[in-house]
């Protein structure tokens, strides 16, 4: 046994090294299951609507994320069964770990050009500040991750991985900055393009929970991830919490996406139901029968239906803003 290999063995307890790994990467088969329902319910939604920009994004996605979970299963099963015993192979960085860094980031970066499109959407009709702005630190943080990556590819072995946490923690730490800044982008163009209107403000709110939920979910996630890799930098518990990293953005995308599926009918079904009442029209004509009907089928529609707070505006009310407004929402959780 060489001197190098004797220098590394009294470090390496399988149990926070390949022992996290190996938890890392069972947390991220159980994610990317998730990912996969979450995948076969926009297409069982969106069936009959064609191919579109957003069927290829999650079809891009899913690829990507597919790749992920192959590369670090890979990684596992050289270390833990090709390599059984084998103390050399168990130092040195395997090529499938240094590829999945690159998968990685690759989704990382395709779910924040998917929000930043989601941004230039809703801010059509105003100001292009704010989607310009995100856009140049988009391009600054990606530079980040190209330092990365070439660090990562320069490293042979895991003693030089940890002397180079430099780079994962800017790398970490500009992800985490940028989704601070896509959420807080969204919330605000969200929040400035409330109407008065009880439906389209109840979408609203409910599409900033989602966003403020799922871009929480991916930044605790760097967090715990940089905090890790500071408390206990001898030790791979920090990759465990980067092999989730891909699992999340992935699923925040998707349920993003599937937004509409879980808010728009009942949005739809009040705001039909609202329709339906303001164009009610009197016919005279009709005999007593039917009139003395049409109170009580009114009644059983107040009960299916209890958000039945009628609204009338003025045509003065109705300006141009409003439907915007509306267009904007539609744009923003439709395909």
């Amino acid at each position: 046994m060489s001197s190098s290999t004797q220098d590394l063995t009294p470090q390496l307890y399988l149990g926070t090294t390949f022992g996290a790994l190996f938890i890392g990467v069972n947390i991220a088969a159980v994610l990317f299951g998730l990912s996969n329902i979450q995948a076969f319910i926009y297409f069982q939604t969106y069936n009959g609507t064609g191919l579109s920009f957003y069927k290829l994004v999650v079809i891009w996605l899913w690829i990507l994320d597919a790749l992920h979970l192959a590369l670090i299963v890979h990684c596992m099963y050289y270390y833990l069964v090709t390599n059984f015993g084998n103390i050399n192979a168990l130092t040195e960085i395997v090529w499938s770990f240094k590829a999945q860094i690159v998968v990685d980031v690759l989704i990382v970066y395709a779910v924040h050009l998917l929000y930043l499109y989601r941004i230039w959407i809703i801010s059509k009709g105003r100001s292009r500040a704010i989607p310009m702005i995100v856009g140049i630190i988009e391009i600054l943080c990606s530079g980040v991750a190209i330092a990365l990556i070439l660090t990562v590819f320069r490293c042979s072995v895991f003693k030089d991985l940890v002397k180079t946490q430099w780079a994962t923690y800017m790398a970490l730490g500009a992800i985490t900055f940028v989704d601070v800044v896509i959420a807080s982008s969204l919330c605000y163009l969200l929040a400035t393009a409330r109407t008065g209107f009880s439906s389209t403000d109840s979408l609203i709110t409910k599409l900033m929970a989602y966003i403020i939920n799922t871009g929480c979910l991916t930044s605790i996630c760097s967090m715990a991830a940089i905090i890790t890799c500071a408390a206990m930098p001898k030790n791979f518990i920090f990759l465990g919490v980067e092999f989730l990293l891909a699992k999340l953005y992935v699923n925040s995308c998707f349920a993003l996406l599937n937004a509409r599926h879980y808010l728009q009918p009942t949005t739809d079904t009040s705001n039909s139901y609202q329709f339906n009442n303001r164009h009610e029209v009197y016919h005279p004509e009709l005999d007593r029968a039917s009139q003395d009907e049409r109170p009580q089928a009114s009644q059983k529609d107040v009960c299916k239906f209890p958000d039945h707070e009628m609204v009338y505006p003025t045509r003065s009310v109705m300006s141009k803003r409003p439907i915007e407004v509306t267009i904007q929402m539609d744009s923003f959780s439709s395909v």
